[in-house]
């Protein structure tokens, strides 16, 4: 069925509406462009966002971890403090005579051999015992700075995030309050302006001749990142969701390759930078497409020329043309 769409999507015609054009159509023009900019700028954003949230995760489990290292080693501390406790007993009631001493008193060669061996051991029980001690006591301290580092680096990403999520939200209402000035014919010249621009830049794509060497088949894992990013078209955009009711562009081909049994990074912008990239002419279904100078958008390529992707705010989750942006790559998430 996604097929059947994508055909139809490509065979769209680029300029093929009838209704009459608002009274100035170049400054609906501009309307669009700076309403791409706007949320261009909050995709930014939210690729920020996203990043900040997968580390400051990373943060607090690393924290845990540490905490729980703090403890085991507090309680082995405890137990080495304990044993040495007990050696100074032990030298305390037999008077506080130097063991050399007490072995010189000795009347039975054997008992002093017997007990020169004992000696021997027991100081290199001590000797190992107080070293443990010392390495353990240094591993706590150590514990401690790196617990100290990782709270720094968590508040660090939360005020990220925070300045982040500040910085979507200032850009979409930005959007929003420039499109609500609008008449509805003008809204709905302008998604359909949209679409025209979609559409010409994917019959410029095609024609350029770069579906032509297009001929991957999708893996078994690809297919099945597919069947559930197809399944998801008509859900809304969402900043910073990853399902199940709603998606941003990376939380969807995240969640789409987490149930093919494949965690790929968070962000388009880190799938980018982490992932294999793959050449266009070897695409194939199930990979990922990355657009925009700054990486900040990604759709998964489902084969005829077509994506699957979640667009923007006030879109819902759809299939358009590979070439309907300007793309920067390819990543495969299962090389």
């Amino acid at each position: 069925m996604a097929l059947v769409c994508a055909a139809a999507i490509l065979a769209a015609p680029g300029t093929a509406y009838a209704e009459p054009a608002p009274k100035d159509p170049k400054s609906l023009e501009q309307v669009r462009k700076e309403m791409d900019r706007l949320y261009h700028d909050a995709a930014v954003a939210t690729d920020a966002y996203n990043l900040a949230e997968e580390k400051a995760d990373r943060q607090s489990d690393e924290i845990v971890r540490i905490a729980r290292a703090i403890v085991a080693g507090q309680k082995k501390v405890d137990r080495l403090k304990q044993r040495a406790g007990a050696a100074a007993r032990a030298q305390y009631r037999g008077g506080g005579m130097p063991p050399q001493a007490q072995l010189m008193l000795s009347d039975d060669p054997q008992k002093f051999l017997d007990n020169a061996g004992r000696m021997r051991q027991g100081q290199q029980a001590t000797k190992g015992l107080l070293g443990e001690l010392a390495r353990t006591q240094e591993d706590l301290r150590l514990y401690a700075d790196d617990a100290s580092a990782r709270w720094r680096e968590l508040e660090a990403n939360r005020k990220a995030k925070a300045e982040a999520k500040k910085k979507i939200k200032a850009k979409i209402k930005a959007a929003e309050e420039l499109e609500s000035k609008l008449e509805k014919k003008e809204r709905e010249r302008l998604l359909r302006m949209e679409e025209e621009a979609q559409y010409e830049r994917q019959a410029a794509w095609m024609d350029s001749g770069a579906l032509d060497a297009i001929s991957g088949k999708a893996s078994k894992s690809g297919k099945k990142a597919i069947k559930y990013a197809t399944a998801q078209i008509g859900k809304p955009y969402e900043w910073g969701a990853e399902g199940p009711g709603s998606y941003d562009c990376s939380g969807l081909t995240s969640e789409a390759w987490i149930s093919a049994g494949r965690t790929i990074p968070r962000t388009s912008q880190e799938q980018w930078k982490q992932l294999p990239r793959i050449d266009i002419e070897d695409m194939r279904p199930g990979d990922l497409i990355i657009y925009h100078e700054d990486a900040s958008h990604v759709g998964m390529y489902i084969g005829e020329g077509a994506i699957v992707h979640a667009p923007r705010p006030g879109r819902d989750v759809t299939i358009a043309g590979a070439g309907s942006m300007k793309i920067l790559g390819v990543v495969r998430p299962d090389k």
